[in-house]
Parts: structure tokens; C-alpha cells; sequence
């Protein structure tokens, strides 16, 4: 490799990966898996794909760096220039989510402690303990020798630090987290009184009177206190970050192209991403179908929405998902024909401007070994190689679309560290789960053709005329005074149940259960009525009554399960009424007029069917027109000024038809067409109109 000429830092660059001039296509390489003569095959299969962009050395540190401090590059250098000269570009990765063996062995102290104080050894996969100097000295001194190395290679277009954060290890019990807790609460808190006040240590004798004595929540014999555990939960994401902080920044000393990591949007629960995208030059995921699912499409849309939304609306790369089958997952269930690229295709339809998996070639040793790849055991006489090729030239076909920007009907609340707070024990109701809200409240969203932004609880909501809260249970004083704001100044906002419950430091809200949105929705709870196991009730409401004032016309009865709330009005006008269970005849589904909006509070659990009635009336207060779409039809629409990009995905075994506004030209087949596009089964279609 010649000599790399000192680096002058410029500007950053504050757009797309730098060289990649398409929609980025291609995938994990890991060549070091492989014999070297196998290595000028792959970049040929690769421009055979349309491959442009690989991440390498993801897990390679042990050959980086074979023993502390002595590095070797040379299989890099040659990997590199390699791809360079097959014309493929490069995001290189920082390979600290592989510690080697010498570093477990030379510090077993940085090794992860679990809650019950297993000391977890080397041999799978994952970092060390995050708060470890040792682990931090050892991961920057790699970081720094790649980021001199490489900065200004010309097949550089940018770094992928680390992998995965949060997965599999999230929460670390060691001596070493034990400190920096106690440096992070002193920070946050300032004094001891104020931490006693706010983990509400008064309850079970809990008084702290000396900093150390504050520990971390591991086990303990009756749950641990929740204020420390959804403080702790705090921390183990901020001490992830700040690996990350460290590593971009030595990054940057030496590189001006963009550094990212992969988040797992949805899948790893741990990480607030909202908090992490602040952090990164381009926010990128990774996503698995979860096979499990028959409308595991649906849960993608949600991942790549919420990816979206954290992105603040820009486009983002889709890192890593699958082929076909998944390892990891209890059934490794194979991808239909079609399915692939019917998958690819609704995250580009959500705003990623590109598309990659893991990995190239498939694996002969080790725990992934039966995980899908572009290049199958099966080699390119297979099914999964012709599907790649070919997405490989659709997406060349689809360049045009980089850069537009998906813009959403509603928004949802997201809030991670409301969902932490919640999963603590001691609910009220084990079946009351938060994913469980947003999965129903989402998955109707979807069916009824609404295109969705997940939001914080705290920002700007104005731009939206439906805002969804499906499950905040932890609500702070300020993010209900957002809310009611919102509903104040003409927007309609729904609440679902166990919201508003508490505050950050997972204490009731003086007041009462959900006493801050109080003037947003005109109610207020006075007793949680859960329901038991397999129970259900039924509710009366009067279908029409809340559509843009019109008079009732029906009363529909309304299945309801989980949940039910002895309610209080205070203003709010009931439209479902119980009539059975706990509390018959009390306010079941409420909307309160509040300012120039609405209110709707939904007291119970309505599955997504169910859910369509309520909604109807919701969209129609609102001034939102669901698509009416037929049902598996996926719509989603990307733009650029006055030209419109409609991705349509048909998720049926049934040929569908879209009805078209104007002319249109399908990019994928080049037709014109005007009044309907048809969409046949399994089939996607990329359509371009402008007015």
C-alpha cells in the first residue's frame, strides 16, 4: 500500500457516503474468513451483483492487533486495494465489538459481571466491560492506528464503529460500572438528598447517607428499587455512547468521512436512539425479519419509520438484514421467492438510501454459519444469487430516488425510556406490555395506508394532525404540558391506557393517575381495573358520534381485553360506555374537546381490528382520509419538489391495482401508465409522476 499522505482535517461531510453515487448496495465482507485466492472472485461476483459498498473488518481485530500493541495490516491493505480496483467502496469498521483473547487474558477484571455476578469469558461475541479502562485504552489504540492508516484511502466512504451497541450485552454488574454510576448519579443528582429524593428511597428503609453505598440494582431478593433501575438503564446506555464518542473522535483526527454505527431499531429495546443519532454522521440500521411473524413485513415498516424519524427525516442506510433465512431465530425459516427484494424495497419506500446485508459470503465455521447470505453455500446457481443480481440492477434503476424525503400522515409516540420504566415489576397487569400498544396501534396505521413518524413525547408536534400515544406509562410534567399544547392548538392527540402514570423518576404525578394530561383529555383515572387471564368485556360505543360532530347513528359493541379504568369525567364526553366487566356502565372511550383540538382517551385494550371503528371516527375528526387500499397492499410515497416516487408493495398471493392520480412511469419496467398501475402478486412497483 503506498504511503498515505498526513492527514489535513477538513470539513466533515455532512451528507451521503462520499464516492457512492447510487443507491449503496452490498453487504458485511469478512475476507479473513476466506482463503486469499478466493478473494479476486468475490469483487468479481460483487460487480456481477452491482455491489458498490462493503463493510470490512467488523470483527477482525484479533488479526489487527494479534498481540497488544503489534498490529498487522497487510491482509487489510490488500483486501482494500482489492475492492479499489474493482471499483467498490468501503465503509471501514473499528472491530471493538470483538475484543481478542489477549485482552480478556491481560485484564480479567474489564471482563462483563451479569446481575447475579457471573464473570462472562471470552469464546461468542460482544465487548468487554464498557466502563473498563482497560477495554476503553485498548479500543481507542486500535480505533486510532485504523483511523491513520486509512483516513484519506480513496476507497474510503466512511467508518462503521463498533457493531450492534446494546446487543447482546446491554447491562454491565462490574466493580468498574459500580464506579462510574456513582460518577454519573453525582452528576445527575449533585447531592445525596436529592437522589434519595428522587429513587424515593424513603419506601423499604432505602436512605442513602454515603455515596458508597450506592451500588448498582443487581440481584437482590425482592425487586430492586425501580427509580435505581430506570436509572441504571440511563447509564448503561450513556456509557455505550460515550465508547462510541470516544472512538468517532479519534476517528476524526485522523478522516473527514463519516462515521456511523448500526442500531437495531426495535429489535434491541435498550438503546434510546433518538439520544444516539444526535451522535452519528448518518444514522444507519440493522434489520431482521422475525420469521415468527406472518406480518413480519409489518414490524419492518415500523423499524425502518422509526429509523427514519430518528434521522430527523434524512436519508438512511440500511446496514445489515437478511437474504433468506435467519440464524439466531428459533426457526430459521426461509424467505419466499420475491420476498427479499419485496423486503429491500419498503426500506427504500421508508427513506433508506441504501441497502446491505449481512454478509456477503456465507460462513462454513462458527455460530452463523447456517445465516443467509448474498453469495448462499449454494453458490450462484441458487435462487437467493439470481434474486440478488437482480435487485442489484433494480436499484440501478432506482438511483434517481437518493436524496427525496418520505413525508408521514401521523406520528406515534416512541418513547424508550418509557417502555424501560414500564417493564420494571410490580405493574399492575403483566399483560399490560408497551410493545404490545404500539405493535396494534401501528400495525391499524399500516393497514389503513397512513404513513407514520415515531416521535419523542417532548418535540415538535405541530406538523401532524393525529398524534398517537399508544403506551406512556412515564410521562414527564413537560412532555404532557407538549401534548396538551398540541391539542390546544388544534391537534387530535389519542391517548391509550396506563398513560401519564408517572413521572421520570418513576413516581405517581401528584394528582392521581394521569393527572398531567388531565386538561388534554377531560378525564382522570381513579382506579386501574386489569382484567385477569383470558377475561374480556364489552364495550358500547356510538360509531359516527365523534366524526367531525355528527350525530350518533350506531352503537357497535367493542370487545375489550387486558384492561379497564374506573373513570372520572372532568369534561370529557364518554362515546364508549362498559357494559359488562369491572365497572358496567362507567366511561370506557372518551373525547374531550380542549383549545381548537381534541382529546380521545381509549381506557381498554382493543385488538387491531377492533381498532379500525374508534380510528374511523379518530381520522375523521382529524381531517385524515385512511388510503383505502386492498388489504396487503404496502403504499408509501417518497419526493423530491414536485416529483412524487410511489413504492407499491404487494404483499398478497393476489394481483392488486393502484389507482393513479395522473401519468406515471413505472422505474423498474420503464411503462407508462395512467388510471391504474397494476401491482401483481408478490410483485413491487416504483412509480414516478410529476404534476
Amino acid at each position: 500500500m503506498p504511503a498515505t499522505p498526513r492527514f489535513v482535517p477538513g470539513p466533515r461531510s455532512d451528507g451521503w457516503l462520499p464516492g457512492v453515487d447510487r443507491i449503496a448496495y452490498g453487504g458485511d465482507y469478512n475476507p479473513e474468513q476466506w482463503p486469499e485466492e478466493v478473494w479476486a472472485e468475490d469483487v468479481r461476483l460483487m460487480n456481477e451483483a452491482g455491489v458498490n459498498l462493503v463493510s470490512v473488518g467488523i470483527f477482525s481485530w484479533a488479526l489487527l492487533e494479534p498481540r497488544e500493541g503489534e498490529f498487522d495490516f497487510g491482509w487489510l491493505d490488500r483486501v482494500i486495494d482489492l475492492l479499489h480496483e474493482g471499483g467498490i467502496r468501503i465503509l471501514l469498521a473499528t472491530p471493538t465489538a470483538a475484543p481478542p483473547a489477549w485482552l480478556y487474558a491481560a485484564h480479567p477484571d474489564a471482563r462483563v459481571v451479569d446481575r447475579r455476578g457471573t464473570v462472562m469469558g471470552p469464546g461468542g461475541r460482544g465487548l468487554l466491560a464498557p466502563t473498563a479502562p482497560a477495554y476503553r485504552e485498548a479500543a481507542l489504540r486500535i480505533t486510532h492506528a485504523l483511523a491513520e492508516r486509512y483516513g484519506s484511502h480513496p476507497a474510503l466512504a466512511g467508518w462503521h464503529v463498533h457493531n450492534e451497541y446494546g446487543a447482546p450485552v446491554m447491562f454491565d454488574y462490574s466493580v468498574h460500572a459500580q464506579r462510574a454510576f456513582r460518577v454519573w448519579l453525582r452528576a445527575r443528582y449533585g447531592t445525596l438528598d436529592a437522589l434519595n429524593a428522587a429513587w424515593g428511597t424513603a419506601f423499604w428503609g432505602q436512605h442513602y447517607a454515603d455515596w458508597e453505598h450506592v451500588r448498582v440494582p443487581a440481584a437482590t431478593t425482592t425487586p430492586a428499587n425501580p427509580a435505581q433501575q430506570l436509572d441504571f438503564a440511563r447509564f448503561s446506555d450513556a456509557a455505550l455512547r460515550e465508547c462510541f464518542v470516544a472512538e468517532r473522535d479519534a476517528v476524526r483526527e485522523h478522516s473527514s468521512a463519516p462515521v456511523t454505527t448500526n442500531f437495531m431499531a426495535t429489535i434491541c429495546p435498550w438503546t434510546d436512539l433518538f439520544a444516539w443519532a444526535k451522535e452519528v454522521d448518518l444514522v444507519a440500521n440493522d434489520h431482521y425479519l422475525w420469521a415468527a411473524d406472518p406480518r413480519g413485513h409489518v414490524g419492518l415498516s415500523l423499524a425502518a419509520d422509526l429509523t427514519r424519524s430518528v434521522a430527523g427525516g434524512k436519508p438512511w442506510l440500511l446496514m445489515e438484514h437478511s437474504t433468506s433465512a435467519v440464524n439466531w431465530q428459533d426457526r430459521n425459516v426461509a424467505k419466499r421467492p420475491g420476498e427479499m427484494a419485496r423486503n429491500s424495497l419498503a426500506h427504500l419506500a421508508r427513506g433508506a438510501d441504501g441497502i446491505m446485508f449481512f454478509q456477503w459470503r456465507a460462513s462454513r465455521a462458527g455460530a452463523e454459519k447456517f445465516h443467509s447470505a448474498m453469495l448462499p453455500h449454494a453458490g450462484t446457481a441458487s435462487r437467493v444469487w439470481r434474486e440478488v443480481t437482480e435487485l442489484g440492477a433494480d436499484l440501478g434503476r432506482l438511483t434517481e430516488l437518493r436524496g427525496s424525503r418520505v413525508r408521514a400522515d401521523v406520528a406515534l409516540v416512541w418513547d424508550d425510556e418509557s417502555f424501560w420504566a414500564q417493564g420494571l415489576e410490580y405493574r399492575p397487569s403483566v399483560d399490560a406490555q408497551p410493545r404490545e400498544r404500539v405493535d396494534a396501534f401501528y400495525d391499524r396505521l399500516w393497514r389503513d395506508g397512513l404513513t407514520v413518524d415515531l416521535v419523542k413525547p417532548g418535540q415538535d408536534l405541530s406538523g401532524y394532525r393525529l398524534v398517537v400515544a399508544p403506551a406512556s406509562y412515564l410521562l414527564s410534567a413537560a412532555d404532557a404540558a407538549n401534548l396538551t399544547a398540541y391539542v390546544e392548538a388544534g391537534g387530535t392527540l389519542l391517548v391509550s391506557y396506563f398513560s401519564g402514570i408517572v413521572d421520570e423518576h418513576d413516581a405517581v404525578h401528584p394528582g392521581g393517575f394521569m393527572a398531567p394530561l388531565r386538561d388534554a383529555l377531560g378525564v382522570q383515572v381513579e382506579e386501574f381495573l386489569p382484567l385477569r387471564a383470558d377475561e374480556s368485556l364489552t364495550v358500547a360505543y356510538r360509531a359516527g358520534a365523534a366524526g367531525a360532530g355528527a350525530a350518533s347513528t350506531d352503537t357497535i359493541g367493542l370487545t375489550g381485553t387486558v384492561w379497564a379504568d374506573d373513570l372520572v369525567l372532568a369534561g370529557a364526553e364518554p362515546v364508549g360506555t362498559y357494559v359488562d366487566g369491572p365497572k358496567p356502565g362507567g366511561a370506557a372511550i372518551t373525547r374531550h374537546r380542549h383549545g381548537a383540538g381534541t382529546g380521545w382517551y381509549v381506557s381498554t385494550n382493543l385488538d387491531v381490528d377492533t381498532l379500525a371503528t374508534v380510528m374511523a371516527d379518530v381520522y375523521a375528526g382529524a381531517g385524515i382520509a385512511p388510503a383505502g387500499l386492498p388489504e396487503g397492499l404496502e403504499v408509501v410515497r417518497r419526493t423530491r419538489g414536485t416529483t412524487q416516487y410511489t413504492v407499491a408493495i404487494n404483499h398478497t398471493d393476489d394481483d392488486a391495482a393502484l389507482p393513479l392520480d395522473g401519468p406515471a412511469t413505472d422505474l423498474l419496467t420503464g411503462a407508462s401508465l395512467d388510471g391504474t398501475a397494476p401491482v401483481p402478486a408478490g410483485a413491487v412497483r416504483v412509480l414516478r409522476t410529476v404534476p
